[in-house]
């Protein structure tokens, strides 16, 4: 009879024989047969209890080791493009452990979220536990999926948090990770419907209360995979860089640049500076100077930071918090233009003439030392006569100069007219705790507009003078909109009575008589709103296809290195194309600059969603308390389901339900993009007035629902309040808007 093994030395075998850890195995390492088995089986099962072994199908394993063979999700990259991978299922009471994959150049192409079966063996004295190598791979990036959970006694469900997804998910209670009721939760499918036709679901990140305080932004950060922490290599690259050296730069030092920013500005990339021409044959004409911080000096290609700048795309922004592209060591320090310290910039030196047209610039590597850090009111209060104690000594060499060159750039605007669209921004105030205090539209200054005009005009530039000395670049593309979508603008005009001719090269001039038609009227923010909905999307591309909006033939983004790796590489391009650094622009660089231009429009857009969705939540959350007011806005959208709201005191967009409207049937007009009442004749179409009663606001959503209580005046029955008797709102639709300009013309006559 064989002796049976201690809990201990079983334990140690195991450790020792990761690859052989069946009952049979260890039976036969022990020489245990016949009945004493049963005795083997209790021990087992007793470690299985203790959580000292987890049974693994028919094999028990340590569980602070990993089996030989796993599923491993590929979860990072190593500054020197090894790929990083976590385990799928850890159950040992240690952090999870790190596993190297070493790949052959046989295997498939990874990337973060791919799933592979690798053979896993454990290494000591290294930065990682295991090293894997790939068997198969097994699955692309599950689904993912954020919401609040629910829990059960067997488990729990997701509730999504996405507006318009209402379909939930059914979490184990082996997957649930301890997630708490009520708790905000990141999942990923975990299988197939079940017998109730849920999707199976396990948790992956437990990420707290979903209704705290800054708590909105965090979840656009994690529902839209928006990277919020920065590697520690790519910090400990960031606070090992040192100011740059002076030597090789130009000194202008002297030149009294200054920098206008929004007082709550997280960083400071450019300086501005006009000078007026002293050269006879330019009369009226000015130097104008701007300077952005020379982030290229610091973040190098192939660098840590350079690969997570690249990785980021750009810097996303909500009302509590920056996700910044660069590290605060270089975003808000050593990149940053302050006042009355020397900074590294790349500056463009351009001269314009009395009618604000560009006849020349050259780029400079320089320092330059900005003389203020000026907020907009403040430099808008110096030009309207009003300076402010520190800006007296400013106005007359500063602000003046600046001033009076912004009006030359206006006018040579007003020829080029570009796409002239009134889209007022929301702006959230929030208490220090996080909770919304205020709603507004952001106050739009001449001291904007000059600062917009001086950035296009040095992007300009850019873009011109790597033409000229043939250098790859990135341009920053817009596209003229496509027919389909120019066709349904066109028809939303008729709806209102006003006119997009037909027939000839569309330039933004046209779209700008339309606004100016619009300008004033009931149709004003519908056909703003409509024009921006025929737009094509902006992106970058290699390929110099030119602005559409700006009316411009070649434009580059140069401006915001801090923000945006799109100016990073145009600095890289710049500074290779002068000579200034002979390495700055690698060739595999210059030839990938197609998929860096896809990469970031993608990371830009993926920026704006968030924010766009971080506004909503946050408009959600200031009106929860105001559920039950009414409210006056316009109809902006009409969908099947229902009629979209803007609401005119926040400018939040609300839905009215369809079947909230009334008892009768409406017919959905997708041409004409409107609800008709079967019986009443009511007509509902984008642009009318209304008043709402809200409804509902949840916060975690950012969805309000609304009641219909008016439609351009006359009062509207809901739903179970038996059929309206109301007479029938008629739509200005393509006819009367025709038979209108028909009679104008006639009168002309």
């Amino acid at each position: 009879m064989a002796r049976i093994p201690t809990k201990e030395e079983i334990l140690e075998w195991i450790s020792e024989n990761p690859a052989k850890t069946g009952k049979r195995d260890i039976a036969r390492a022990f020489g245990i047969k016949g009945s004493d088995r049963i005795d083997l089986k209790r021990l087992l099962k007793e470690l299985e209890a203790d959580g000292q072994l987890a049974k693994r199908r028919r094999t028990y394993r340590d569980p602070d080791q990993l089996p030989p063979v796993s599923v491993i999700e590929v979860s990072a990259t190593t500054p020197d493009g090894e790929l990083l991978a976590r385990p799928m299922e850890w159950k040992g009471e240690g952090d999870e452990p790190k596993i190297l994959l070493v790949t052959r150049a046989s295997d498939p192409a990874l990337g973060a979220g791919d799933r592979v079966l690798a053979r896993l063996a454990a290494v000591r004295g290294e930065d990682h536990d295991y090293e894997g190598r790939v068997i198969r791979r097994i699955a692309a990036s599950p689904k993912k999926i954020l919401g609040v959970y629910r829990g059960s006694s067997e488990g729990g469900r997701i509730v999504p948090i996405d507006k318009g997804v209402d379909r939930e998910w059914r979490v184990p209670a082996d997957m649930a990770r301890e997630a708490r009721d009520g708790e905000l939760v990141e999942a990923e499918q975990a299988g197939p419907k079940d017998r109730m036709g849920l999707p199976k679901a396990r948790v992956v990140a437990r990420l707290g209360d979903p209704g705290a305080p800054k708590a909105v932004s965090l979840i656009a950060i994690h529902q839209h995979g928006i990277p919020d922490a920065f590697p520690a290599e790519v910090l400990a690259e960031a606070e090992a860089v040192e100011p740059v050296s002076d030597e090789g730069r130009e000194d202008l030092t002297d030149l009294p640049f200054v920098t206008i920013d929004p007082a709550d500005a997280r960083d400071r990339d450019d300086a501005v500076l006009a000078i007026p021409d002293e050269y006879p044959a330019n009369e009226g004409g000015f130097v104008v100077w701007v300077a952005i911080a020379d982030v290229a000096a610091f973040a190098r290609p192939g660098t840590a930071l350079d690969r997570e700048a690249r990785r980021r795309g750009n810097s996303t922004y909500f009302p509590d918090r920056v996700v910044p592209m660069l590290p605060d060591r270089l975003s808000g320090d050593l990149c940053s233009l302050h006042e009355d310290v020397p900074r590294a910039v790349v500056a463009v030196r351009m001269r314009i003439d009395a009618t604000g047209e560009k006849i020349g610039q050259t780029f400079h590597r320089a320092v330059i030392r900005s003389r203020a850090s000026l907020t907009y009111q403040e430099f808008q209060a110096a030009a309207d006569g009003d300076p402010s104690e520190r800006m007296s000594d400013l106005t007359e060499h500063v602000v003046g100069p600046l001033t009076a060159a912004h009006a030359a750039l206006e006018r040579a605007r007003q020829r080029r007219q570009p796409l002239d669209l009134d889209l007022p921004e929301r702006r959230i105030i929030l208490s220090e705790a996080g909770e919304v205090l205020s709603v507004a539209f952001k106050e739009r200054l001449d001291a904007h507009r000059l600062i917009e005009e001086f950035m296009v005009l040095a992007n300009v530039a850019a873009a011109e003078t790597l033409i000229d000395r043939r250098q790859p670049q990135l341009f920053r593309v817009h596209e003229e909109p496509e027919s389909e979508k120019l066709e349904a603008l066109r028809e939303t005009a008729q709806s209102a009575g006003l006119v997009l001719a037909k027939g000839q090269v569309l330039r933004p001039a046209h779209l700008n008589r339309l606004l100016s038609q619009a300008d004033g009227t009931d149709f004003d923010a519908m056909i703003n709103m409509a024009t921006l909905r025929s737009m094509t999307q902006a992106y970058y591309t290699p390929e110099n296809l030119g602005h559409f909006g700006l009316a411009l033939r070649a434009y580059a983004h140069f401006t915001s290195p801090i923000r945006r790796y799109a100016d990073l590489v145009v600095h890289r391009a710049l500074i290779a194309a002068h000579g200034w650094v002979r390495d700055e622009l690698p060739m595999e660089q210059a030839d990938d600059l197609r998929a860096t231009g896809e990469h970031i429009s993608n990371t830009e857009r993926r920026s704006m969603t968030a924010e766009r969705d971080t506004t909503d939540r946050y408009l959600a959350a200031y009106l929860s308390e105001r559920v039950g007011t009414e409210m006056q806005g316009r109809i902006s959208g009409v969908q099947r389901f229902g009629a979209f709201v803007r609401l005119d005191e926040t400018g939040a967009d609300g839905l009215i339900p369809v079947r909230s409207i009334s008892d009768e049937f409406f017919h959905f007009d997708r041409a004409a993009h409107t609800l008709m009442g079967a019986e009443s004749g009511t007509t509902i179409e984008v642009g009318q007035r209304v008043l709402v009663r809200l409804t509902e606001a949840t916060p975690v959503t950012g969805g309000l629902m609304l009641e219909l209580l008016e439609l351009e005046g006359e009062r509207v029955a809901s739903s179970g309040r038996g059929r309206s008797r109301r007479r029938p709102v008629k739509r200005r639709g393509r006819k009367a808007a025709k038979a209108k300009r028909k009679v104008v013309r006639k009168a002309r006559k």
